[in-house]
């Protein structure tokens, strides 16, 4: 898209307003709303904002900061219905007002893993998510409860998948603006569900996930209900997860991670690759599960990975390699959660698979066993370690690993840090309902 192309739409969509977005460290989107008079200053990247105002930004001596929209991510929302004209959005880098990229933008952080990646020789990350979401119904306030609105199962059909519309309205919202669907579905728990789009390099593929969040929630709204990318609201069923399939391409656009001469079918590249994600896994485990509540979803019981380990043929293992080869040979890293915020998480998880082909690691032996049936002793004896059990736990892992912390620059390392340890004192310091059923009388 170009400016004039831009601005040619919108006066043909008869656009009154837009959405400039970005997204903070937590992984949240944001916006700053202008109308359609403010649209080629926008363009002309003119547009400032307070960003001592957002998580993990900027001190307050540090406020003014510029959106630099990307003009290839401009989009009509569809979804929003208005009476006063149709609302567009775009989403933006975001610069300081010397003209540099501000250190603490998530997506000019992936960018940046990417630069790398190029200087290595490939010529895209590819990334396919499979995000996890629950739908409850909303009290006569219109708030959120833990009520389900079906008692569904894996792939069930109407009456007991009792939102088969809301999921189809979801799918046909993001057809409108371009989404190339895969599948929709009913999950293993009532009340859960997983939407698949096709994969796209990382940065779109981001882009699109922050897209997909807000149309979900929006859609479900309009059914009467509140949808969660919450990794595990209620305890005894399985959590939302959002399994990442990753693959390299090299500069001609093959798949980097085939080899039809190997007995896996998988290349070196890839199996370096495999070695340096699993020698990273609990370093970057804050990325990939970045609050309090994902740790609840990595326990044993609940299909959701624990053990740092990969397979061909075990969905108990942390890294799956889905059959498919040749074009569609990729790593589906299991434990990621729908809470991380995709432009860190995949810098991360790009920076741990370079670590591993820029030094040619050996991956260990692939796990065929069902890890949830041996004892601690027992995987350790194998060399298979755990993921961190707790937040804590996961942030004194990020602060051993230079490579992670690289991947994140310094400013978003320190913020993020300090942001999640202020979330863990406050879980810690809570006294919680269960506490209270626990030891109340008993004590």
């Amino acid at each position: 898209m170009t400016k004039e192309q831009i601005l040619k739409d919108a006066q043909e969509m008869e656009v009154k307003y837009i959405r400039l977005c970005f997204t903070d460290i937590n992984g949240i989107l944001k916006n700053v709303e202008i109308p359609i008079t403010k649209l080629e200053e926008a363009l002309d990247n003119e547009v400032m904002f307070d960003g001592s105002s957002i998580d993990g930004f900027a001190r307050i001596q540090e406020a003014d900061m510029y959106l630099y929209p990307d003009f290839d991510t401009w989009t009509i929302s569809t979804w929003e219905t208005t009476t006063y004209g149709t609302v567009a959005l775009m989403f933006c880098d975001i610069y300081l007002p010397d003209g540099t990229p501000f250190s603490g933008d998530p997506r000019q952080i992936l960018k940046r893993n990417l630069n790398h990646m190029e200087d290595l020789g490939f010529g895209r990350f590819n990334i396919g998510v499979e995000p996890e979401f629950f739908l409850f119904k909303l009290d006569e306030n219109g708030d959120p409860t833990l009520r389900f609105n079906d008692t569904g199962g894996y792939f069930d059909l109407a009456p007991v998948d009792g939102a088969e519309d809301c999921r189809r309205d979801i799918v046909l919202e993001l057809e409108k603006i371009g989404f190339n669907m895969e599948a929709s579905h009913h999950e293993v728990a009532p009340g859960q569900h997983e939407i698949n789009f096709e994969f796209e390099n990382a940065l779109e593929a981001s882009d699109s996930l922050q897209l997909f969040k807000l149309i979900v929630k929006n859609v479900a709204k309009r059914h009467g209900l509140h949808a969660t990318f919450m990794p595990k609201p209620i305890s005894s069923i399985n959590g939302s997860g959002m399994h990442t399939n990753c693959s390299l391409s090299d500069l001609d656009g093959n798949n980097a991670f085939y080899d039809k001469d190997n007995k896996l079918k998988l290349s070196e590249t890839a199996l370096h690759w495999i070695a340096g994600v699993l020698k990273h896994a609990r370093g970057f485990t804050a990325l990939t599960n970045p609050t309090v509540n994902s740790y609840k979803r990595l326990v044993p019981g609940y299909e959701a990975p624990c053990y740092i380990s990969w397979s061909d043929a075990n969905r108990s293992a942390m890294i799956r390699i889905p059959a498919k080869r040749g074009k569609a040979t990729r790593t589906e890293i299991r434990s990621v959660d729908s809470a991380a915020n995709p432009y860190l998480a995949f810098s991360v998880i790009l920076a741990s698979g370079l670590d591993g082909i820029k030094n040619k690691l050996v991956n260990p032996e692939a796990v065929y066993i069902n890890l949830y049936d041996l004892t601690r002793i027992e995987r350790e004896e194998q060399g298979i370690e755990n993921l961190p059990e707790n937040l804590k736990d996961a942030l004194k892992e990020l602060k051993r690993d230079a490579v992670v912390q690289n991947a994140l620059g310094k400013h978003v390392t320190e913020r993020f840090i300090f942001e999640k340890q202020i979330e863990w004192d406050d879980f810690r310091l809570t006294v919680t309902n269960w506490e209270i059923e626990k030891y109340l009388k008993t004590l």
